[in-house]
């Protein structure tokens, strides 16, 4: 018998060696890996935010200020403790913009990339990630229709179509954006700027303004507002609905996945339904639209109920909504936009997922059916999964935030749920916060934007097979 021995592998070193240990990290948890890029992200634009040279006084930012601002524009969120206008000089006004354009390719999108430039390839372990990344589905053992979400084989197409989708969507809504800015007399430089930076904020669906009038000069100027809602509405509808679209498009096919359709669908009835709601209750309401006439109320009420749904933009102080409109706008910005978009929230999927189980334990099926497709039960678990995350997540912020300020509970309701869904609407209360419920608003952010799916996997152990299973038996439910 002839006796082996064990061939030990040369240990790498160098460049090669970190390789090998990002990549190794990055396959066994996808999840942790990417919470982490995004987290490096946060601390060196808060060190960069912290810099003299990014405000306009040549002043250290506060660490709170800073820190909040970082997570605010990595995570397209919108909402400031500072004026950004005023604030930030030329320095630091570029950076909220190239920061939105990172947050806005995600968390779990920008781990996939990372992992291509680490591995100077897209290997199987990087397209393992960006497919789990663009499908929360995968995160769970067991078959999964290739049609929902981004198959496997496009994940390459995925972080092509991301690109694009930046450069082409946030150039078309510029040139939309300038000519008005040039008619309202702006200078043609501060114009090709403001423009730019407009557009990235409309379709990143982070909201921030980069003067200090905000849209008081085009609040009734329905060419300038109508741009910034198709920026927002491509950006929330999410980059596997843009691919499955332009695909679509390319090959004249008509044959949209379960996904596409349901996020489309739910999307518009959303928008319409909110439209009609901010009709009824703010007609009479003469701060936002009781002085405004009929074709004006329709449109400022579409424009409201676009933002709510994670775009951030505002023509009227959100303080000065009725108690009902803001219960609204809570509803819609919780819900939020696409998977695998720029905007936050639970998801319209997640929504829709839950009022069709809903629907069919009300007559009595056994299986919820959309579009003539069968939606298997473990999409209704993670769907219930990531409303009662997102909901407890809002609940402990609020019930912190309020015990921090004394503040009333709509308002506090109102910012940490905007917080949450990575809105960026405000009723004025994040900018009046003490350095502690800034802490908590930053927290809240973060949460919001990485998933609360993706970070329930990361602080998870893996899913181990039981190989048993317990007697079955009924509780009393409702």
């Amino acid at each position: 018998m002839r006796a082996t021995r064990a061939v030990r592998r040369p240990t790498m070193t160098g460049a090669g060696g970190v390789r090998d240990a990002v990549n190794d990290f990055a396959g066994r948890s996808p999840s942790r890996f990417a919470i982490l890029v995004f987290a490096v992200l946060i601390l060196v634009f808060t060190l960069l935010f912290s810099l003299p040279i990014a405000t306009v006084t040549r002043t250290v930012t506060p660490l709170a200020d800073a820190l909040f601002t970082a997570v605010s524009v990595i995570c397209v969120t919108g909402l400031s403790t500072v004026d950004m206008a005023t604030h930030w000089s030329v320095f630091g006004h570029i950076l909220v913009y190239l920061g939105v354009q990172i947050g806005a390719v995600g968390v779990l999108t920008m781990a996939s990339i990372l992992g291509l430039v680490v591995s100077r390839k897209l290997g199987l372990r990087a397209k393992l990630m960006a497919a789990s990344d663009s499908n929360p589905l995968r995160l769970h053992s067991g078959p999964v229709a290739e049609g929902q979400a981004v198959r496997l084989g496009e994940v390459g197409k995925l972080l092509t179509t991301v690109a694009l989708s930046l450069v082409v969507i946030e150039g078309v809504v510029a040139l939309l954006l300038f000519p008005r800015m040039l008619i309202a007399g702006i200078p043609l430089g501060t114009a090709a700027w403001e423009s730019l930076y407009c557009a990235a904020m409309a379709f990143t669906n982070t909201g921030f303004a980069p003067n200090v009038e905000g849209l008081t000069a085009f609040q009734e100027d329905f060419w300038f507002l109508g741009a910034l809602m198709i920026g927002v509405f491509l950006g929330a509808i999410g980059f596997p609905v843009i691919l499955a679209i332009a695909m679509n498009l390319r090959k004249r096919r008509r044959r949209w996945s379960i996904h596409v359709k349901l996020t489309l669908l739910t999307s518009v009835i959303l928008l319409v339904a909110g439209t009609v709601l901010y009709i009824v209750l703010e007609f009479d309401n003469p701060k936002t639209f009781g002085r405004l006439d009929v074709g004006h109320t329709i449109f400022q009420s579409l424009f409201l109920s676009t933002m709510s749904r994670s775009g951030g933009f505002a023509t009227i102080q959100i303080s000065d909504l009725h108690g009902s409109s803001l219960l609204v706008t809570d509803m819609l910005m919780f819900i939020g936009g696409g998977s695998a978009s720029t905007a936050g929230g639970i998801k319209v999927t997640t929504f829709a997922v839950l009022l069709l189980a809903a629907l069919a334990e009300a007559r009595g099926v056994d299986s919820m059916d959309a579009f003539k497709r069968r939606i298997p039960i473990d999409v209704l678990r993670l769907s219930v999964a990531v409303a009662l995350w997102g909901a407890t997540i809002v609940a402990v912020s609020s019930a912190i935030i309020l015990q921090i300020t004394k503040a009333p509970l709509d308002h506090v309701l109102f910012d940490v749920i905007s917080a949450f869904a990575t809105c960026g609407l405000s009723t004025g209360l994040t900018e009046k916060l003490p350095d502690a419920g800034v802490y908590v608003m930053a927290a809240t952010m973060f949460c919001g934007r990485v998933g609360t799916v993706t970070l329930a996997a990361a602080l998870a152990q893996s899913q181990r097979r039981r190989l048993f299973q317990n007697p079955e038996e009924r509780p009393l439910v409702g």
